[in-house]
């Protein structure tokens, strides 16, 4: 087979995982692209299938899985020729995915990301070309927002998390790169950039040798076309009134903050590995409340966490009454081999973890439908994201809602609006997943 003829081959992708993880793959896409290829979202009419796995957690394992399957059969039915498994399950379990999965052609690493082309040609047994730099990026979400990846690994080394073994290090990206690439996002259309990484708020400290995030989003600011940047996986210890007040006045830093906090019990905290205590987390919340109302908070929790009495789980419970987050999530704890948690003793059994997920979602729910009635009447900003064909209503979000993890907003108007579009709208009513909108 020539080159020439193998860039005649279809390619389609299965994406699982988190933001960090799709960017990943977006970069991929964008090579082979660059390479040639033309790249399709038909999974079942394609010629080569890259499966884009995540397994931080079993249920992330378990989807890995179920689709690396769906790929085997893809290939056994003559749907496909080729199956590329990458991403974090390689990672963490590469010997087992070799003895398991025989059909899968490669399975990659992550350090082989930017050698996608050379894989494939290697594959069809075509000569190998020298790797060559793209900046391309082939989008997987709507054409109005993208994520930035500021950085990949970590260092923080929780006692329930693998993403260190995983994922190595904290490395960040340098920062000109990361200016080139949004400007590159930005003149393609994308008017939200969202930045993230297993820790946005340590950006810089090991490339530069101080914390750079600020000076960062100030570049990003200084793209004209670009109107708003929102902040994703904050870590509490370094949220100080420094960015705080940074995020309240730069108009272009969305009033937004993910802060994840995992729990409040000082021992649970310390068994996690957590480097702030309930004192120092009461004082940051009530900080953020008193002095920066206009940013809207999300955190999430881990339930059932070995040793997690129920006097921690009520104390929790009462916690996240008192504060009142905007929005919150929830997991159980799920015990991860090669983890300093999983030789922990007083391992809790699964019917109660799931009682007490049960439990506290649906108060978070009731606090996050109570907060929602309070917009009611309000009058928004949005940006037009898609229109959804089911409803015939145009879908969007406003800088406190982050998109696809918060409550999104329907246009209920019959009007002439364009994806892309920032409008003014007034909120009036809530149906406990969509906000309904007029436009002003």
């Amino acid at each position: 087979m020539t080159k020439e003829e193998l860039k005649k081959k279809l390619v389609s992708a299965i994406s699982l995982g988190c933001d960090k993880n799709r960017v990943d793959l977006e970069k991929m896409l964008g090579r082979l692209s660059d390479y040639g290829f033309t790249i399709t979202s038909e999974v079942e009419n394609c010629d080569i299938l890259i499966v884009n796995t995540c397994a931080f957690i079993q249920p992330a394992v378990m989807e890995a899985i179920y689709n690396i399957l769906y790929a085997e059969k893809l290939k056994k039915n003559g749907n496909v020729e080729k199956v590329i498994v990458s991403g974090c399950f390689p990672e963490r379990s590469l010997s087992t995915l070799q003895e398991n999965f025989p059909q899968i052609d490669k399975l990659m690493q992550l350090r082989e990301n930017d050698n996608i082309c050379q894989i494939i040609e290697q594959l069809y047994g075509v000569e190998v070309s020298k790797p060559s730099k793209s900046d391309m990026r082939i989008l997987t979400t709507v054409p109005t927002y993208a994520y930035l990846k500021i950085a990949d690994g970590c260092d923080n080394v929780c006692s329930y998390c693998t993403i260190p073994r995983i994922r190595g290090r904290y490395r960040s990206e340098p920062m000109d790169e990361l200016v080139d690439e949004a400007k590159s996002l930005v003149k393609r259309g994308i008017k939200e950039i969202i930045l993230v990484a297993q820790d946005t708020t340590r950006y810089g400290e090991d490339l530069y040798g101080e914390n750079c995030l600020i000076k960062l989003c100030d570049k990003l600011s200084k793209i004209k076309e670009l109107k708003w940047i929102r902040l994703h996986y904050a870590y509490p210890e370094k949220v100080d009134d420094k960015l705080l007040s940074y995020i309240a006045n730069n108009p272009k830093m969305c009033k937004y903050l993910d802060l994840p906090l995992q729990h409040i019990d000082d021992t649970i905290l310390k068994s996690m590995r957590r480097r702030m205590g309930e004192g120092e987390t009461r004082k940051l919340i009530a900080n953020i409340r008193s002095n920066y109302p206009q940013i809207a908070l999300r955190t999430t929790f881990i339930v059932g966490y070995p040793g997690e009495t129920r006097r921690d789980f009520k104390k929790l419970l009462d916690f996240i009454k008192e504060v009142k987050f905007d929005y919150a999530g929830f997991f159980p704890y799920y015990r991860e081999e090669n983890t300093a948690s999983y030789y922990l003793k007083k391992q809790i059994n699964r019917y109660i973890k799931n009682f007490r997920l049960k439990k506290i979602t649906k108060i978070q729910n009731d606090i996050s439908t109570w907060s929602a009635s309070l917009r009611i009447g309000r009058e928004e900003e949005v940006l037009v994201d898609s229109f959804d064909q089911d409803s015939g209503k145009f879908l969007c979000h406003c800088e406190n809602l982050s998109p696809t993890v918060d409550f999104g907003i329907k246009i209920v108007d019959n009007v002439s609006v364009k994806i892309g579009d920032f409008v003014k709208i007034k909120i009036i009513d809530f149906d406990g997943e969509y906000f309904k909108g007029e436009i002003l």
